[in-house]
């Protein structure tokens, strides 16, 4: 679904959105566990996609790992799902 992709959150709206703080989006980011949307003047814009994995992050927060443990697992279930994906695409 290309609208849950496109930005459209400011970062103060997505930071109460998940109940963060807005620097932590900005430190989550820089450690590249996501890549908001940015507008033609640099502000960031958080789509739909970008809040669900904002809340992951949280829940893996809370469950102890650290930035570094999350963007493994954060890899790791986006390739789960490519691979689900294409099984699903080879035995049609």
């Amino acid at each position: 679904m290309p609208e849950r992709s496109r930005g459209v959150f400011a970062i103060s709206v997505a930071a109460e959105m998940v109940s963060m703080e807005i620097q932590n989006l900005r430190v989550y980011e820089r450690r590249g566990l996501l890549e908001p949307d940015r507008t033609s003047g640099g502000s960031r814009l958080y789509s739909a996609d970008d809040i669900d994995r904002l809340h992951r992050i949280r829940e893996l927060l809370a469950e102890g790992l650290n930035l570094a443990g999350i963007a493994h697992v954060l890899t790791l279930e986006a390739r789960v799902g490519a691979l689900e994906a294409e099984v699903t695409r080879l035995r049609r």
